[in-house]
């Protein structure tokens, strides 16, 4: 059977996201400028600002929290506990006090159960002139205590006979820039066009999923969900807005992963590996020193079964540090050159290519596949002669860094490709590797050391197949993580000194943030300063990304040759390369960290077989929610677990590494981190849908095949490339 329909249209990147749709002739694309209230000047200023320039843009510009004005509070029940309040009584008096820029205007308000203080320092005259002591008003502000008296200052305040359509309901508010406040396009401006906007597409907003799914599960209509998400009549109603338009979101993701998944296995022919050769064979019978474990067999199997599918193989090998996934990798590679073909690993850096280059070299040593090293720091005539091998099929195994993708490196025949640390190559970098067999798209293995929960896995590369290596090999001892706080400096100087006596080595790390870079690259020399007095018997180097790249690689060259006992690091050392000898790691500043990261630097220490540390240094001012990280980097050394706990403290937005070009990740309503059971829900939901209705033919299934339709435009679906 033909994969889903459309398949060749609908394997494209969508335009915006799940729930916008392109501009087709209706008034959903008719552009901003022609709202009334908004015009050529405030249209610009919403483009540069904020990215909208269609009425349907501005739909879609969701609220980022919202004010309850439902409820009108009692004077006499107000506290300064109360984020804002909503009032309904009288001005008792208006005077004004103090002169030139301390010209205030101070009034009181009462109810009858109590008496509130009002104050303007601005448009001070039109209050004057526009307040009445005979009308009833609704008030609605933040109360605050000055001075044993609640006082709000610049309360939103409005006739009660003629309160505006805010009162009463949940008040919206949106993410506005300075500039649009100095050109009067507030949160309050902002949301009466949006209003304007409603009124003017009424009845055109179109329902994305069959009447049966709202029927079924039930799903509140699209367009009242819309207009729900902006003007709530209450929690309820806000909540089963965000629930359908939740489910949307994740299952069209879902559903366009399934299909591009479903094109690649119907028209992305690959090489079939023939059996398993000498050189396989008889690396895994005489070059292994190890059992591999269940994991690495299990994940074997599942390449086998792609490289003899005839259909090109994209996968996600998915491990934690230390899981053994070069080994994978190797065997994997080994089983293209029996075939009579090349293969290749790339690595994001120099050193690392170098370190897998030594690494492979190792493991084959004394047998007949043949490795090469190529990178950008080789001169020029042994570039030349190594990629002069390359085409003429004399290398089996190729390893470099993204000069592989360059257009003068060839491959005779080119069967296999490894790419390591996934996201730190962009998507077209990755792409380039396509093109280097122009017979039939090489197969595809890329290695990520960031373990993604599997919620989010199997939603974020729906378009490929994913394999864990969630089994660490035997013998391994696991490392010891502690946190000090300011007060055990001593002690943890006391045991640095003790492991480098013992001939140990020793990561020191600092934070290095893009907004406080120049404090931090100052905390960096000072730390590499003082280390050097505090232990003047050894060499202590120092490395972050502002030097320059050969530079860096000198510095760590000397620490894994152990010419240096310490190195003081930001988080350039996160992927780097092995050094067995060094034991601790002392992170500082821990609270400044990911939990994701923490895992992935502490990952640097416990590569031989002594006991290692990782040593959190804890700063005074951390908070609860960084002392949550700390406390989960004690108790756990599971990568999945860590990822896991990640995600519920810091979102999915924050997620280090795991966003994808082309895989519109850029959810408005949905948290992938948050919202586990509606994307474990949208899954099952596409899976039944596509097994009941493969080409999505079905008349009751018009809408989903409408909306795959015309969400996908004609760019390139960098989602296909792994």
């Amino acid at each position: 059977m033909r994969p889903i329909y459309p398949v060749a249209k609908v394997a494209r990147t969508y335009s915006h996201n799940p729930m916008a749709r392109p501009g087709d002739g209706t008034l959903l694309g008719s552009d901003l400028t022609y709202l009334s209230g908004i015009g050529e000047r405030r249209a610009h200023l919403l483009a540069s600002e904020l990215s909208l320039r269609t009425l349907e843009d501005l739909i879609l510009y969701f609220p980022y929290k919202y004010l309850d004005r439902t409820q009108i509070y009692p004077i006499s029940q107000l506290s300064t506990g109360l984020a804002y309040v909503q009032l309904r009584g009288r001005i008792v008096s208006l005077e004004q006090e103090g002169q030139g820029h301390r010209k205030r205007l101070k009034g009181y308000f009462s109810d009858g159960t109590g008496m509130v203080e009002l104050v303007w320092f601005n448009s001070i005259s039109y209050w004057v002139r526009t307040l009445r002591q005979d009308t009833d008003y609704i008030l609605f502000g933040q109360p605050k205590a000055f001075k044993g008296v609640i006082s709000i200052t610049h309360p939103d305040i409005e006739v009660a006979s003629k309160a505006g359509e805010s009162v009463g309901s949940f008040f919206p508010l949106y993410h506005t820039s300075e500039r649009m406040k100095r050109s009067g396009m507030d949160s309050k401006a902002l949301s009466g066009a949006v209003r304007r906007a409603f009124d003017r597409v009424q009845g055109q907003i179109p329902e994305t999923l069959p009447g049966y799914f709202l029927s079924q599960y039930g799903l509140m209509p699209r367009a009242q969900a819309l207009y729900a998400m902006h003007f709530p009549t209450d929690s309820a109603q806000l909540e089963a807005a965000q629930r359908r338009l939740k489910l949307e979101e994740l299952f069209y993701l879902r559903l366009r992963m399934r299909l591009i998944h479903a094109e690649r296995q119907a028209e992305s022919g690959g090489f079939v590996l023939g059996p398993l050769g000498d050189h396989f064979m008889t690396f895994y019978e005489q070059g292994l020193t190890f059992e591999l474990t269940g994991a690495q067999k299990r994940v074997l199997r599942e390449i086998r079964e792609d490289v003899t599918s005839g259909h090109q193989m994209n996968r996600l090998l998915q491990g934690d540090v230390g899981s053994g996934k070069t080994v994978v990798a190797l065997l994997a590679m080994l089983q293209a050159v029996d075939s009579g073909m090349q293969a290749c690993m790339m690595a994001p850096t120099e050193i690392l290519a170098q370190q897998h280059y030594n690494t492979l070299t190792m493991m084959l040593r004394g047998q007949k596949t043949s490795v090469a090293l190529l990178t950008g720091s080789m001169r020029k005539r042994e570039k030349e002669r190594i990629t002069a091998c390359v085409e003429a099929g004399e290398v089996d195994i190729l390893v470099g860094t993204h000069i592989l993708i360059e257009d003068y490196v060839r491959f005779h025949a080119l069967g296999m490709a490894v790419i390591d640390e996934q996201h730190r190559f962009g998507v077209y970098q990755r792409s380039r590797l396509w093109e280097k067999n122009p017979a039939l798209h090489p197969h595809i293995l890329i290695m990520s050391a960031t373990p993604i929960p599997r919620t989010l896995a199997m939603t974020m590369y729906g378009d490929l197949d994913v394999s864990v290596l969630d089994e660490l090999p035997p013998g391994r001892t696991p490392i010891k993580t502690s946190f000090a706080l300011e007060r055990d400096v001593v002690e943890v100087r006391k045991f640095l000194h003790m492991q480098l006596r013992e001939g140990r080595q020793v990561y020191i790390v600092y934070p290095l943030i893009e907004e406080s870079e120049k404090s931090d690259l100052k905390s960096l020399e000072e730390g590499y300063d003082e280390t050097r007095s505090i232990f003047p018997s050894y060499q202590v180097g120092m490395v972050h990304g502002k030097m320059k790249a050969a530079d860096k690689e000198e510095e760590m060259r000397k620490f894994a040759a152990g010419e240096t006992q310490i190195l003081v690091a930001t988080t350039v050392i996160e992927v780097g390369v092995d050094v067995p000898n060094a034991t601790v790691m002392v992170i500082t500043a821990a609270e400044r960290f990911g939990l994701s990261q923490l895992h992935q630097l502490r990952g640097r220490v416990g590569r031989g077989d002594k006991q290692s540390y990782c040593i959190l240094r804890v700063g005074p001012k951390a908070g609860a929610t960084s002392m949550k990280r700390i406390q989960v980097m004690c108790d756990s050394t599971d990568g999945f677990y860590i990822a896991e706990q990640d995600m519920a403290l810091r979102g999915y937005g924050e997620l280090e590494g795991t966003q994808q070009s082309g895989t519109a990740m850029n959810l408005r309503v949905a948290d992938l981190s948050r919202d586990v059971t509606a994307v474990t829900f949208a899954a099952r939901l596409v899976d039944w849908l596509l097994k009941d209705d493969p080409t999505l033919s079905k008349e009751i299934n018009t809408p989903i095949r409408t909306t795959l339709a015309e969400l996908m435009t004609d760019a390139p679906d960098w989602g296909q490339i792994s």
